[in-house]
This record gives structure tokens, C-alpha cells and sequence, in this order.
């Protein structure tokens, strides 16, 4: 049996039955039925109760403000970027181990199991090539590091004390040191420090500013010693090594290069200097420190560094006095003193100059003017005289006292050279025998130190009054005037 409920409208009421439906809005909005009844469907769905209890009352939502909305979107899409982003950036992590090491799940760091290899320290003997390891371990005991105090007076008459730094070499056993004129000179003290940390005070037994050689001398004994090379066995392209105190902090360090030129000459505050040029990085601090060979041999004195050439600033140029110029220097210095054989000409000299051609009416505009000949002396005895002009010494060139004084480096007292002399518009030769220099001079040669008078002519030595009457036949006044 079916029992239809019908839908009346509000305020009428069904014949057979006190159930009604109704849309009153102060009734519940779902109809009541019993429960054995079955539901009946209408526009909204209906809903049995299984209770006589109402359904709680269904609140409406609070509509949330578009701001409030918006954040909520945005929030949500960065969140989603940024987890999008890093699972793309593990995922290509992970492809990328996966690429280089064949898994996607394990990292690994590759550890050497290589031994260290122990540098062995030889014996320097001239036959075995070394590394450079090797060459370190085996001369380091031999290199020094040079400390000098030198006092002073400044422009207000006070006593001021300077300390400078530099290196140097055992050459002997029982003391010796060889170092760089130019390091110790004027020094008041002197100290020498060991690599093993020993400190000596030092001695300065003498040295040469011609070669910048110096020899110094400790109370040590039993000490290693370098081996001395050849440095004319060098040829360009070999490997050297430099061991000493740079800058004055960094001590007993090693630098290395190649021989960039064999005999470098170069003038060293007007002294010329025939150089081994390198590339390896040379400081100061460095100077007096051993230049070595592959060998382990010392085949120069480090001396000098350029760091600018024509205002331009370079890198890569160092230099070192070569060991063959010097050897016989430093034996001269251990036994004497000083230097007793240098080669002396005995005159005075100067370098001659186009302004001097022009005002002494000379037809030689380079060379070595010869002012006078000290009596007795080699120049006199080879028949040397004011006036002359020397353009050779044997096969070389002469073109100012540079070249003369580099010469005369490749000579000693007693031997005899061919000089090419220009006098009275021709050219002559005459032989000439070296004397030994004079040990209370101090200076290479009598040379005449040019200066510069306000009319442009050059400063002359005693007698020049002898030389322009020799020229001129009167005599000369300075401010543009002659006489007889």
C-alpha cells in the first residue's frame, strides 16, 4: 500500500492526515516524516533521520575578504614553486651523481692512498742531477741569513741606526761566509743565523764594490760547505735555483727559474757588472744568497733585482754575479783582506763626450779621456798623456769609463793588453802592463768625476790649465775670455 503525501500551499490542510508540509521560515527545513515511511524526493534532497532528535542547524559560511583570499593563493603557488624547484634541483643532483659515479644514491669523495715520497739529502759531487727538492735538501745547510746594523747621522746632527737584510753561503768549513758587498757595507754589526737557528756574530774581513762580493768570517767550525761550479758551463734555458731571506722574513726560501741570459751586462748605480740573468723571483733580502745549478752546485752570487726599466714596471728579471768572475776575488779576500791584484792603469780619466769634442776641438765624440798619467804608472810607462783617447782594449770597445772599468774586470796586475788610443786626428796602438792598484785608494782608477759647470762645460781635474795651453797655446778663462 503506497500513501502519497501531497504539497499544499501555505495554510491549507490535508482532508486525511494532521502531517503538512510548509514552507514557513520558522520551521525547520527538513520535513519530519515517520520513520516507517518511506521518504519522499523533492526539489532539495532529502535527508532521513534516524532520530526524532532535529538536525543542528547548518551555519553560512563567513565569506572571507578578497585580500585574505589573495594571500591565501599566492602563499600556496610560492609553496608549490619552491617545492617544485627543490624537487628539480635534487632530482638533477642526483642524475648528475648518478651520471658521474654510476649510482643515484651514494656520494663519494675520492681519497689518494699515494705514499709520501722522502727526499733523500745527497751528496753534491758535480755528477748526479738532482730534483729541486733535492737540491734544497742538500744546500740549505750551507745558506745563511745576514743581519747588519750601520749607524748614521741625519740632517740635525743626531745618531741614527738602520738595519737591512740579507743572505749568504758557507764557502769554507770553518767560517767563511760570502755575501754581497752592498749588504754589509758600513755596518757597524753583523750577525749570521744558521738554518738550524745557531746565531753568530760576524767579522767582516773585506769585500769589493767593483764585483759586490764581501767575505765574512764566524767563530764556527764543522760546518757544510757549497760546492763552486762553473758558471760558463750555463747555457740558456737551464734551470737554476735561489735560496735566501726575502724580504727579510720569509727566511731559507727557494724560488726557481730558468737562464734567461748568460753574460747580462748591466750598470748598477754607474758600476758595471757582467750578470747571469734569470726569471726566477728575486727580492730584497735575497742578495748574497747561492744561485745553484740542477747539480747542486753554486754557479753565481744573487745580487740585483730590476723592478723597473724606463718607468715601465716589469717582472721576471734577476740577476747573479757569475761564480768563474768572482772565485778568485773571494780567495784574494780570505787571504789579504781585500782585493791585491786588480788591474790599475794609473791615470785619470773621464768619459769623452760629443760637447767635449766640440769645444777641445777633438774628431772623437766616445771613448776614455785621458786627463793625466800618474808618474811612473802603467799609463805613463805606455806613453799615455793628456789628451789621448782610448777607443779599445784589445778587441773591445771602449765608448766611457763603464766600458773601460768592465774591461779591466777580465784583467789582473801583471798582464798586458793592446790599448787603441786616438791622438792628434790618427789613431795609434801602444802595449800597456797593468800595475796593482793601490791599496789606500779605494777606487778603481783616479777617475775624474764629471760635473757640470753653469756654461755647460765639464769639471777638470788639477793641471787643466796644462791642457789647454797644450791645445790652445794660452790660457783659458772660464767666463768666455783667452789669454796668453
Amino acid at each position: 500500500m503506497t500513501n502519497e503525501y501531497n504539497e499544499f500551499e501555505t495554510g491549507s490542510e490535508s482532508p486525511d492526515s494532521s502531517y503538512h508540509f510548509t514552507n514557513r521560515d520558522d520551521l525547520p527545513k527538513d520535513d519530519y516524516r515517520p520513520a516507517d515511511e518511506e521518504p519522499v524526493y523533492r526539489a532539495e534532497p532529502y535527508r532521513p533521520q534516524t532520530s526524532r532528535t532535529p538536525a543542528p542547524a547548518v551555519e553560512e559560511p563567513v565569506k572571507k575578504s578578497f585580500f585574505r583570499r589573495t594571500g591565501v593563493k599566492v602563499a600556496a603557488l610560492l609553496l608549490a614553486v619552491a617545492m617544485v624547484a627543490g624537487l628539480c634541483g635534487y632530482g638533477g643532483a642526483v642524475l648528475a651523481r648518478g651520471a658521474s659515479s654510476g649510482s643515484t644514491t651514494r656520494t663519494t669523495v675520492q681519497q689518494s692512498q699515494r705514499s709520501a715520497v722522502d727526499v733523500s739529502v745527497r751528496r753534491v759531487e758535480g755528477n748526479t742531477l738532482m730534483t729541486p727538492a733535492e737540491v734544497y735538501a742538500a744546500a740549505v745547510n750551507s745558506v745563511v741569513s745576514i743581519n747588519s746594523t750601520s749607524r748614521s747621522t741625519n740632517v740635525f746632527g743626531q745618531p741614527v741606526e738602520r738595519a737591512s737584510a740579507g743572505s749568504g753561503f758557507i764557502i769554507t768549513a770553518d767560517g767563511y761566509v760570502v755575501t754581497n758587498q752592498h749588504v754589509v757595507k758600513g755596518a757597524t754589526a753583523v750577525t749570521v743565523t744558521l738554518y738550524n737557528g745557531e746565531t753568530y756574530d760576524a767579522t767582516v774581513v773585506g769585500g769589493d764594490s767593483d764585483y759586490d762580493v764581501a767575505v765574512l768570517k764566524i767563530d764556527a767550525a764543522g760546518l757544510q760547505a757549497v760546492t763552486l761550479g762553473r758558471s760558463a758551463d750555463l747555457n740558456v734555458g737551464d734551470t737554476v735555483l735561489a735560496i735566501g731571506n726575502p724580504l727579510g722574513e720569509l727566511t731559507f726560501s727557494m724560488s726557481q727559474g730558468i737562464v734567461s741570459c748568460c753574460d747580462r751586462a748591466i750598470n748598477v748605480d754607474g758600476t758595471p757588472f757582467n750578470m747571469i740573468q734569470l726569471d726566477a723571483s728575486i727580492n730584497p733580502g735575497n742578495s748574497g744568497g747561492p744561485l745553484l745549478n740542477l747539480y747542486g752546485e753554486v754557479v753565481g752570487i744573487v745580487s740585483a733585482k730590476y723592478s723597473t726599466y724606463a718607468s715601465t714596471t716589469v717582472e721576471g728579471l734577476g740577476f747573479a754575479i757569475p761564480m768563474d768572475d768572482v772565485q778568485t776575488i773571494i780567495t784574494d779576500i780570505m787571504e789579504n783582506g781585500q782585493v791585491t791584484n786588480k788591474a790599475y792603469l794609473a791615470i785619470t780619466a773621464g768619459t769623452m763626450t760629443e760637447s767635449m769634442a766640440a769645444q777641445y776641438r777633438i774628431g772623437v765624440t766616445k771613448g776614455v779621456f785621458v786627463y793625466s798619467a800618474v808618474e811612473g804608472g802603467a799609463g805613463e810607462k805606455a806613453g799615455l798623456k793628456m789628451g789621448d783617447v782610448i777607443t779599445k782594449v784589445n778587441d773591445t770597445e771602449i765608448t766611457s769609463m763603464e766600458d773601460l772599468a768592465a774591461a779591466k774586470k777580465g784583467f789582473k796586475a801583471g798582464d798586458t793588453v793592446t790599448l787603441t788610443v786616438y791622438r792628434d786626428g790618427t789613431y795609434i796602438t801602444t802595449e800597456l802592463t797593468f800595475d796593482a792598484q793601490p791599496e789606500t785608494t779605494g777606487q778603481e782608477e783616479q777617475e775624474q768625476t764629471e760635473q757640470t759647470y753653469p756654461w755647460g762645460g765639464q769639471q777638470m781635474p788639477d793641471g787643466w790649465e796644462d791642457f789647454y795651453k797644450y791645445y790652445f797655446g794660452g790660457n783659458w778663462n772660464p767666463w768666455g775670455s783667452w789669454g796668453n
